[in-house]
């Protein structure tokens, strides 16, 4: 049993937990944005009090406690201090959301790299971007609602505390048919969680369609008109059916929210009559008439803003459980984890001299004793297979197709979960072959290369500095010199999607070319020369085979 398949998931992440991790990560940001959102969302109580203050004045309903002009000045330096807060808060709040964010893509990009190569993935490709893109932006953004919260009940109970102070009556009519909408949310969120998330899952299947549409685009137009009619209407009936999941959550929002908004409006109308009465009686004045008025505009959102609280709170809790189930057999906490992401410019380190540290002097021995491994789906794989290599060896595995030559070469380098069997690396026995067969320890060129749409140059270094290597000698041994020279800009030429610039052999030799300028202990190839005529094969075996060159053994 391999350790992947052994490991078993903990409990999921909760959102309390999951909020308060990564706020840690950015606390500095988080802090700023946090303390200029309180105070801009605090002080909204103090215009409503200077306008209290300067209609009263006016009126002569009240003593004037200060003159017009210092109350005019004090009404524009609260609303620039309020201003320059607003653009300080903005400004770190963007900055937490996009450093937290990329911390989460990050974590789940890693998980995806330590998943074995040859595993298939949990969702689709179009899938899991989308919520690499939507989900993350959810989960990062919530954060930053405890402050709009925090701010918005700071300035709420000022208000109402101030309000009732000047006639309770007025101030219980306003807010208490905004209870109304409280009854409301509790018996709607449940029901808007579970749309979301069948909305999630229909936006998912669209673009897990359109990403392997696009990677299938050949295939559709060989298969002729009927093939590109049946796709069409499946990429219709897909769309349908996300249409008819967003009107579903589009249409519940909008009940709620029509139901606060008659529930404010109703509030408001009665303290209309209410105000007209007391002022008719003279216990309530011109300058609380204004004060009411402005405090009515944020004080009855509230009910409103809590409701898309709460909202928002169920909608991270089903963008957390979308992006654990893109961690399989992994703690869900890996999706948290803190890591440099190298937000104020810089990037990690790409040495070959680091990794070599660890290699424990070298390639001495590799030892595969009874190596097993059967697909889960049909039973078939490889069984008992054992086999020894030292360095300047050259071994080769031959078989008929379909006999598993290409899995017992995943199931060595980690790319698929070993069964039953031990590799030993210098007679020391490794746990965890996808971490340690990687370059520098050992290089591997698959049967399908794959290559990026960048420069030559780039795909063959997978960003390795240049200084540190010998890429005209990788290019010469690979037989591409000749090839490199026909381009039209020679290995800065951009090969295209997957190499489509080049030809399957020129592809193998660049994918050989990537594993030669990493300088592994081991070379592990699977038919490597498959696309190449016979005279290039010849010349590429005999250059990196050339006596002179460190002995390495080939598998």
């Amino acid at each position: 049993m391999s350790d992947t398949q052994r490991t078993s998931k903990p409990d999921k992440l909760g959102t309390p937990r999951l909020n308060w991790t990564i706020m840690r990560y950015a606390p500095g940001w988080f802090a700023l944005h946090a303390v200029c959102q309180v105070f801009f969302l605090g002080s909204r109580v103090i215009p409503g009090l200077i306008d209290k203050a300067v209609f009263d004045s006016i009126s002569g309903s009240a003593p004037a406690i200060a003159s017009i002009w210092a109350l005019v000045a004090l009404y524009i330096s609260v609303g620039a201090a309020r201003l320059i807060s607003t653009f300080t808060e903005t400004y770190a709040g963007q900055t937490f959301r996009f450093t937290t964010g990329s911390l989460l893509r990050r974590n789940l990009l890693a998980a995806a790299l330590r998943r074995p190569g040859a595993v298939a993935p949990p969702v689709s490709s179009g899938e899991a971007v989308n919520r690499y893109r939507d989900d993350v932006n959810e989960v990062t953004d919530f954060p930053t609602w405890i402050a709009d919260v925090t701010g918005n009940l700071v300035s709420f109970v000022i208000a109402v505390v101030i309000m009732a102070s000047i006639n309770w009556t007025i101030t219980l009519v306003v807010f208490l048919p905004l209870s109304v909408t409280f009854v409301v949310g509790g018996l709607t969120w449940a029901r808007l969680r579970g749309y979301w998330r069948t909305a999630g899952l229909a936006v998912d299947a669209v673009t897990g369609f359109l990403g392997e549409l696009f990677g299938a685009v050949q295939a559709v137009k060989v298969a002729g008109v009927g093939a590109e009619t049946g796709v069409t209407a499946h990429l219709e009936t897909l769309n349908r059916e996300r249409h008819k999941t967003q009107v579903r959550v589009d249409m519940l929002l909008r009940l709620i929210e029509s139901i606060q908004a008659n529930s404010v409006t109703f509030g408001i109308g009665v303290m209309l009559l209410l105000v007209g009465q007391a002022m008719s009686a003279g216990t309530f004045t011109v300058g609380d008439f204004a004060l009411f008025t402005y405090y009515l505009w944020f004080t009855t959102d509230l009910p409103s803003y809590l409701g898309n609280f709460a909202g928002d709170y169920r909608a991270q809790e089903v963008s957390i459980d979308r992006l654990v189930e893109l961690l399989p057999n992994e703690p869900a906490s890996k999706l948290v984890e803190h890591h440099p992401i190298y937000v104020a410019g810089g990037e990690p380190p790409q040495s070959l001299s680091m990794p070599r540290n660890d290699r424990q002097a070298g390639l001495q021995s590799l030892e595969v004793r009874r190596l097993s491994y059967r697909f889960p789906s049909t039973g078939r794989g490889i069984e008992g297979v054992s086999l020894s290599l030292y360095p300047g060896s050259f071994t080769v595995i031959t078989g008929r197709i379909g006999s598993g030559k290409t899995t017992l070469l995943r199931v060595l380098l980690g790319q698929l979960p070993l069964d039953e069997g031990e590799i030993k690396w210098n007679g020391k026995p490794v746990s965890d072959p996808a971490a340690v067969f990687r370059p520098p320890r050992c290089a591997y060129t698959p049967q399908v290369p794959r290559l990026f749409s960048e420069t030559l140059r780039a795909n063959i270094l997978m960003g390795l500095p240049e200084a540190e290597i010998d890429l005209p000698s990788a290019i010469y041994r690979t037989v591409l010199e000749s090839d490199v020279a026909t381009l039209e800009k020679g290995v800065d030429t951009i090969v295209g999607p997957r190499g489509v610039r080049l030809s399957g052999g020129q592809m193998q030799r660049s994918a050989t070319a990537r594993m030669l300028v990493r300088d592994p202990e081991l070379l592990v190839c699977d038919d490597l020369s498959s696309a190449l005529d016979v005279e290039t094969e010849r010349v590429l075996w005999k250059r990196v085979l050339a006596p002179g060159l460190r002995p390495r053994p080939w598998l």
